[in-house]
């Protein structure tokens, strides 16, 4: 073995530092062209060392993900498996277009050239007007796009080319999904849907070598953004599922679903919740609140300020809140029937805990639809009476226009839902993919970008920590519901479809009905949430809210957010209802609670049981109860 010298070592040291030197003036050429100020990187070794410590971290980062994934390989690559398998099915539709032919490829560069020109000849114009590229204001380039809002995607020519020429394609790859020729509208649908997913995920502001914002990050902090968004990426590489927010800002109970209540009824399939009164009288008639299940019952109670909870309570409403169970194993064999059912025994329950003889409903979402089956299977029962009223919130029963999720829902997609679902029940982080692709660039690009390229910190938000709070659902209800409403839209025809044995047909409600729409909503489109009022015998209010499928619901009269339109004529269209209506500035909330007690204006004290957990009351436990909790 040969000794090393001191003489040695300090040579090795000059040659080490010699080829830092040259590494960081590689790495200064590289970036110098595009980012502003990348002439200045520093070529001290020390400098470069935390360069060299970060690449480190990440070397180090996926090389213990490996080993420990190595015990777990199936089920990883389960996963990215069935994300290749919704990837293959967009990539397919979208490769449907004519991009390959001659005729379109020349058109296309013909019209990239001209915009390159346009590009290049405004940076040309603010050049010689003011002698240099820094003092120039960015030029006004032929396309806007939000994402590319930062000024650094004007400043540079290159990357003021690259959005430009992005923009320019995605725009024509649209078109022509819309142009198709021999496609049926449903399939013309899905083809622009695809197109859409695809261009989306091509952005350049999604790479790090084309986003002049994540090379100005990158090269400020050495590489620490990409270590840490690397972080971000293996987690949720673990868990399955893109992170919105802080996972451990919020606890259900603490900061979140704080409204004071008691769980007084229970069932394999829910939990129901009665919440104490804040007022010493309260309306004689209660109020039973069905929140979809597939998503967690407190959107509606998310803080003390957004709160519709416990707003309705402080209006002097006794309110019960059904919380569902997360689907597991056990619940293979639930089928719509089942929640059917499970409206009307939370009606009966709280009419026979309070001794009233009907109840206020409130369905959103998928459980107004259910809700409508209710009030029609208790109306062929002839127990209409039940119901005093039902408010629907974002609910479709006619699901003719159902918006983008129909996408979904051909026989491919289908066979797909079915192959992912495992123990007769479908992982709640698939219904979250979907609904965040019906809003790629907002809730999945946008976070890609922010959480694994510039690496920042999460958010702590509520409402996205709900929107991550995914619920698994029954398979057999979901494909039953996918294939009966909005594949054949059978709710609508009446006695085409049964619950528990009866028939259902709308047209035989005759309850009050209340019913909201979001102008702006992506699941539930306000012109299919407006055809509900075509299949009801009874007297019904529409309310169209700004905004959309949450904002335009959880709006609370404190925010002085957002407006809602009225028409007090008899529109047969929600195009006539529009051109017709007024604008009132605000939350709708007011209206519907003037509304409610209009219908039963009767008060009563607040006592007995209309206090959960008092005296001689058993209840089970405290809100927001066990069920909520459950994955």
């Amino acid at each position: 073995m040969t000794n090393r010298t001191a003489t040695d070592g300090a040579a090795d040291s000059v040659v080490f530092e010699d080829l830092v030197r040259q590494q960081g003036e590689a790495m200064r050429a590289l970036f110098a062209p595009l980012v502003p100020g990348a002439e200045a990187i520093s070529t001290d070794p020390a400098e470069l060392q935390h360069w060299a410590m970060s690449a480190a971290k990440l070397q180090k980062m996926w090389l213990d993900f490996s080993a420990e994934q190595a015990g777990h390989v199936e089920p990883v690559l389960n996963r990215l498996g069935d994300i290749g398998k919704w990837t293959q099915t967009f990539i397919a539709m979208a490769g449907q277009l004519p991009i390959a032919h001659a005729e379109t490829q020349a058109k296309l560069w013909n019209e990239s050239v001209a915009l390159w020109g346009t590009v290049m000849g405004q940076f040309m114009n603010g050049l010689g007007a003011t002698g240099s590229n820094e003092s120039a204001s960015p030029p006004s380039l032929p396309r806007q796009d939000r994402r590319f809002a930062d000024p650094r995607w004007q400043q540079q020519p290159a990357f003021a080319l690259i959005h430009q020429t992005y923009l320019l394609l995605a725009e024509r790859l649209q078109q022509m999904a819309q142009e198709a020729p021999g496609l049926s509208p449903e399939r013309r649908e899905q083809l622009v849907f695809a197109t859409k997913v695809v261009t989306d995920a091509l952005s350049p502001a999604n790479f790090p070598l084309t986003n002049p914002v994540v090379i100005e990050r990158t090269m400020e902090t050495r590489g620490e953004n990409l270590v840490k968004g690397v972080e971000h990426l293996l987690d949720d590489l673990r868990k399955g599922q893109l992170t919105h927010t802080d996972p451990h800002a919020f606890e259900l109970g603490r900061n979140i679903a704080v409204t004071p209540g008691k769980v007084v009824h229970e069932t394999p399939l829910f939990q129901l919740i009665q919440y104490s009164p804040a007022t010493d009288e309260v309306l004689e008639v209660p109020l039973v609140v069905f929140p979809p299940w597939i998503n967690r019952f407190y959107i509606l109670d998310l803080n003390p300020q957004k709160s519709f909870i416990r707003w309705a309570v402080e209006q002097g409403v006794t309110v019960f809140v059904v919380s569902w169970k997360s689907a597991d194993a056990s619940m293979a064999d639930v089928v719509w029937d089942d929640y059917v059912r499970s409206q009307i025994e939370a009606i009966d329950h709280v009419r026979e805990r309070l001794k009233v003889p009907a109840v206020h409903t409130i369905g959103y979402c998928v459980a107004g639809t259910t809700l409508a089956a209710t009030l029609a299977v208790l109306a062929r029962r002839g127990e209409a009476d039940k119901a005093a009223s039902a408010t629907f919130f974002t609910a479709q029963v006619d699901f003719e226009d159902a918006g983008d999720l129909k996408n979904f829902i051909d026989d491919g997609h289908l066979k797909l839902l079915e192959s992912l679902s495992t123990d007769g029940y479908l992982d709640g982080r698939y219904m979250a993919a979907t609904f965040n692709a019906l809003r790629g660039t907002d809730l999945i690009w946008n976070y890609v970008v922010n959480n694994y390229l510039l690496g920042q910190d999460y958010p702590a938000f509520d409402l996205l920590h709900w929107n991550g709070d995914t619920t698994n659902l029954p398979a057999k209800w979901h494909q039953a519901y996918l294939c009966d409403l909005y594949r054949d839209n059978r709710m609508v025809i009446p006695d085409a479809l049964a619950v528990d044995n009866t028939p259902i047909d709308l047209r035989r409600i005759a309850t009050p009905c209340y019913i909201q729409a979001g102008r702006e909503d992506h699941i539930a489109p306000a012109n299919s949430v407006w055809k509900i009022t075509r299949h009801l015998s009874g007297p019904w209010k529409f309310v169209l809210a700004g905004s959309g499928h949450i904002a335009g619901v959880v709006n609370p009269p404190s925010s002085g957010k957002y407006q809602y339109w009225l028409n007090d004529a008899d529109p047969a269209s929600l195009e006539e209802f529009v051109a017709g209506a007024r604008e009132i500035k605000g939350s709708w909330w007011p209206d519907w609670i003037e509304w409610l007690r209009a219908l039963a204006p009767a008060m009563i004290p607040a006592k007995g049981k209309r206090i959960p957990g008092g005296k001689g009351d058993k209840v089970i436990e405290d809100a927001p109860g066990r069920y909520v909790k459950m994955r």
